[in-house]
């Protein structure tokens, strides 16, 4: 078993108020959560993409919509974030975003690595803008889809690591 931990520092003050806004507050103060290994390699070996269900001897079980809404407290209803799958200049819209990019030992910019991220935003800038309208989105939805892609990937033989929300698991 192993202890995993979440972001590793709570949210900047002035965050707070967006977090709540979008139903995200209890998720971003998930500090620590006991992680089984074990576990989550059996779910691994028997998850099947073709239904993104578990198949155990006792039935079929997936993570569901109402499952993050429960656990994660985060909200389902809303606009799908989409995006493209391949990003062609990632330095480029990383910057255009974020106004730093890392470079490329610290990301594979399929994702960013929380270290890259505490390291860059740990503390806001007293220049961060208050632009925010992600409250219309489905983040739950967001968050499942994440899951499913990772579980998705993890089944290729040639995988050696998984991401995800694995506190759903």
């Amino acid at each position: 078993m192993g202890r995993v931990d979440g972001l590793g520092y709570s949210p900047d003050e002035r965050l707070m108020p967006y977090l709540e806004l979008v139903g995200f507050t209890s998720t971003a103060l998930i500090q620590t959560f006991d992680l089984r290994y074990e576990l989550i390699s059996a779910l691994v070996e028997r998850w099947r993409q073709e239904t993104h269900t578990f198949h155990l001897s006792c039935g079929e079980y997936t993570v569901t919509l109402e499952d993050v809404a429960l656990q994660l407290r985060l909200p389902i209803d809303g606009s799908a974030i989409t995006g493209v799958s391949m990003i062609a200049q990632s330095t480029a819209l990383c910057y255009s975003l974020l106004g730093v990019s890392p470079n490329n030992a610290e990301s594979k910019f399929t994702s960013l690595r929380f270290s890259w991220l505490k390291a860059n935003f740990e503390n806001l800038s007293i220049n961060a803008t208050e632009q925010e309208n992600v409250h219309s989105y489905s983040l739950g939805f967001a968050v499942l889809a994440i899951l499913y892609r990772e579980l998705c990937w993890t089944t290729k033989p040639n995988a050696i690591d998984i991401g995800g929300c694995f506190i759903l698991l």
